[in-house]
């Protein structure tokens, strides 16, 4: 019998024994860096010339590995292998499907520090996003795996004396699934298990910047029993391959975890009809956001500062649910003002492989570029209170920077920066304040600081967000109890972790019997 979910608990790395364990991770991770990694279509190992080195952001000489390279070629013997795959593979029964992600959780468990290790190293994550990222993973093999078992019941219709009707769900095809760096293992691990527990075969196109812990991912799963074919593991690039396959014919359904600008170009992409396909393509997206605290004058300060500063700087902002706003109420402004610089100050940044640093680098070069142009527009436009500088010498770090009195429509507080920065704008009152809050083109999440209950209820009505909170930050969703995804610029609102994610790879078939 499967237990009831639960959410994987948090490693405390106060306590001495975790991090020593930790440690010893990062050690033999060490020892593994630099190895060269294949393409795996149809079970088979492909090495190509053409390779993606991906690096420490904490330190851009190490070399995690090279990753093989798809090319359209390659995706092309990936698409037949997966559409071939499908055809038995969507008659599997859903308890062997499930049980695949029961076992792949139960490897990951076991080797939870070393998967934190490769994230750290990975994508420079301090400890504790690490360990998030990976326990947030092992819930999704979980989770997605009772959903199915639920789903699999099918749902009660009506029949008549003279019938027998009977309705339940079948799998779609092959999808592309595109993850992203940011949680590298998590939706990596969450977007391409959703589509295979439900009977397709999937072709799977990590980021360029964290393709070593998708192979890593994929060997786990290899060792769960998941049979040939069905998860294919193709990176390669955007414009080549990622486009190649969204516009294929044969591709049924696209799910995506990344920017705005190559969301929406996907979108646009798999909705024409090429020659020879026979369907609308579903397209799954998940495309960030420019999320906003609410502070009123009713509010826990402490408790306020405190949230701001977390869902701001937790893996130096670099999360489509990071808290880059706080807006707050002209009565309290200058305290909890004063109070996020005095936080901000503790804040300790470095080599998060090398001590457990509160933050590490971002990801690359070119996010730090774009971080730090908008040092410059945030100066003009608002005060600089802390932060504001970086170091790409050896890594890629960016102080904290908290810039404050920023108009509500400056570009600061209107367009997606994915770093170490937060915005602060005042607010007359609390109306006003929910208006500021959804006068972007985004809503995933968001937070309100008050002990008003009305203000509470006011909020959970037109604060128009995916996943809105309360008097915590605006961060760290779990599966299973913060069903993800946001509207508007935001995505598809496809709410990942939740009890209706599974359907988006599913499609309803009745059948009807004349007694």
């Amino acid at each position: 019998m499967v237990q009831p979910y639960r959410h994987e608990p948090f490693t405390d790395f106060t306590v001495e024994e975790n991090a020593k364990e930790l440690e010893a991770a990062l050690h033999q991770v060490e020892q593994e860096l630099g190895q060269d990694y294949p393409l795996i279509i149809g079970g088979e190992r492909i090495y190509t010339d053409d390779k993606i080195t991906s690096i420490n952001p904490n330190n851009k000489n190490e070399v995690i590995g090279t990753v093989s390279k798809a090319n359209k070629e390659l995706a092309e013997k990936a698409m037949k292998t997966a559409d071939e795959t499908f055809e038995w593979w969507r008659k599997s029964t859903p308890e062997m499907r499930a049980d695949i992600l029961f076992r792949a959780a139960a490897i990951v468990r076991r080797r939870k520090h070393e998967f934190n290790a490769w994230a750290i190293k990975e994508s420079g994550k301090a400890w504790k996003e690490a360990d998030g990222d990976v326990a947030e993973g092992i819930d999704f093999l979980e989770y997605y795996g009772r959903q199915m078992l639920e789903i699999a019941e099918g749902k009660e219709i009506n029949s008549r004396p003279v019938e027998n009707n009977r309705f339940s769900y079948i799998p779609l095809g092959v999808g592309l699934v595109i993850s992203p760096w940011n949680l590298l293992f998590a939706i990596m691990c969450g977007t391409a298990v959703s589509p295979m527990v439900t009977g397709n075969t999937v072709l799977l196109k990590p980021a360029s910047n964290s393709p070593v812990i998708a192979y890593k991912f994929m060997e786990v799963m290899e060792e769960a029993g998941m049979p040939s074919g069905v998860i294919n593991y193709i990176p390669g690039s955007g414009s080549e391959v990622g486009d190649y396959l969204v516009e294929h014919p044969r591709t049924r359904f696209v799910s995506f975890t990344g920017s705005r600008e190559v969301g929406v170009n996907i979108f646009e992409k798999a909705a024409k009809v090429q020659e020879g396909q026979k369907w609308l393509k579903r397209v799954v997206a998940e495309m960030g956001g420019k999320d906003t605290i609410v502070v009123d004058n009713e509010a826990d300060l402490e408790l306020a500062s405190q949230a701001i500063v977390q869902s701001a700087f937790d893996f130096s902002g670099q999360k489509c649910s990071s808290g880059s706003r706080a807006v707050i109420h002209q009565d309290v402004y200058d305290e909890v003002l004063d109070r996020i610089v005095e936080i901000t100050k503790g804040l300790d940044i470095g080599d998060t492989s090398k001590k457990n640093y509160y933050m590490g680098a971002v990801i690359d070069q070119g996010a730090y570029d774009k971080i730090m142009s908008y040092m410059d527009v945030g100066k003009k436009e608002g005060r600089l209170m802390i932060g504001g500088d970086g170091d790409d010498t050896n890594g890629y770090y960016i102080n904290p920077t908290v810039f404050a009195d920023l108009d509500p429509n400056s570009r600061m507080q209107q367009e997606e920066i994915f770093g170490p920065i937060v915005g602060i704008t005042k607010a007359k009152d609390f109306n006003e304040a929910i208006d500021i809050a959804n006068n972007t083109d985004y809503g995933l999440t968001g937070a309100v600081i008050s002990n008003n209950r009305n203000h509470l209820e006011i909020a959970r009505e037109d604060f128009h967000v995916g996943n809105l909170y309360f008097n915590r930050g605006c961060t760290a969703a779990i599966v299973g109890y913060h069903p993800f995804g946001g509207f508007d610029m935001s995505g598809t609102d496809s709410k990942a972790g939740g009890p209706d994610y599974l359907y988006n790879f599913l499609q309803g078939k009745t059948v009807s019997e004349m007694l």
